[in-house]
């Protein structure tokens, strides 16, 4: 592991934990109704979204995947609904391409 994966690796949790820690520490002022509780309330999907988005578009295994993932999520528990799509993915990359 390279000094600058544990600088990364750190910091991902500095932020993660700043993170954490901010919400607990600004929650009681924020607002229980109105326009800003429903963005804060439409926060999550969203970061979860632009997380997952470039994984998607970065080709044809990935799409599957996740819409295979999709499909199952509306059936089964997470974790098997992830498998699902790791599966799917993993599967597809090892197929010979010919595109």
């Amino acid at each position: 592991m390279t000094a600058t994966t544990v600088i990364a690796i750190l910091a991902m949790a500095g932020a993660t934990y700043s993170t954490r820690l901010a919400g607990l520490l600004v929650g009681p002022w924020l607002p229980r109704h109105g326009a800003l509780r429903r963005a804060m309330d439409a926060l999550p999907a969203a970061v979860l979204t632009a997380l997952v988005a470039p994984a998607v578009t970065a080709g044809w295994p990935e799409a599957i995947g996740a819409a295979l993932t999709a499909i199952a999520a509306t059936r089964l528990p997470t974790i098997v609904a992830v498998g699902v799509g790791i599966v799917t993915v993993a599967t597809l990359r090892a197929l010979p391409s010919s595109y």
